[in-house]
């Protein structure tokens, strides 16, 4: 996610826009994969740079300049579209389900990250040909567990070991959790509005939109907004 500067608010409230992904880009991490390397290490360098930093450039355009806040989501793995949106962030949000599998990806993506980080800012100091790249310090904002179930307000006990793992990890963890609730969540892709935006009638539904709004809260207070 990448903070940029904020511009009057002359409507008296938010604003919320979507660049939805379509089956177009199905196929554009491999794409993006051909364009690496080179005839020569210098040339390696150079097209490492220029793929990796596409989205980063791309938001530079005005229109962008609008937005407080740009979340990118990102594919479940690390790879070149992923890479991309890092470079072009100050910070990382995490989703993780609170189970074994997850705690290793999170142990695997910070590990990840700093080799790209590693990578990208030793290219641009080797890189003589684009005095206009600059080096990358994106930090992980936090883990925000998710799909989560609980008993008597708490999480149940089977996930607790994980929360703890998390933690011991030495990566921020989100007080705000979301609950486990694939009916209510599935109806947004097809309505094209935000669950939290929608009237909810049932309990569950008002209890999801307070963790909703009580999760952006923390997310504002740790962006410093």
């Amino acid at each position: 996610m990448t903070k940029v500067p904020r511009i009057p608010d002359y409507t008296g409230g938010g604003m919320l826009r979507f660049i939805p992904s379509h089956l177009g880009l199905i196929n554009v991490d491999l794409e993006l994969a051909t364009e690496l390397g080179g005839a020569s290490l210098k040339q390696s360098k150079i097209n490492y740079l220029r793929v990796h930093r596409r989205l980063a450039d791309g938001l530079k355009e005005d229109s962008f300049g609008k937005f407080d806040v740009i979340l990118i989501d990102c594919p479940p793995n690390f790879n070149v579209v992923t890479k991309n949106a890092i470079v072009a962030s100050d910070s990382v949000l995490i989703p993780a389900k609170a189970d074994y599998l997850s705690t290793l990806g999170i142990d695997f993506l910070q590990r990840s990250l700093r080799e790209l980080v590693g990578d990208y800012n030793e290219y641009v100091q080797l890189e003589s040909g684009d005095g206009g790249t600059q080096a990358i310090n994106p930090q992980i904002l936090g883990v925000v567990f998710t799909m989560m179930q609980f008993y008597g307000g708490q999480p149940i006990s089977a996930l607790r070991p994980y929360l703890r793992q998390t933690a011991a990890l030495g990566v921020p963890v989100f007080d705000s959790f979301l609950r486990e609730a694939k009916t209510l969540f599935a109806g947004s892709p097809g309505s094209g509005v935000p669950l939290v935006l929608m009237s909810g009638k049932t309990a569950t539904e008002k209890q999801l939109v307070r963790e909703l709004e009580g999760l952006v809260s923390e997310f504002s207070l740790k962006l410093g907004m």
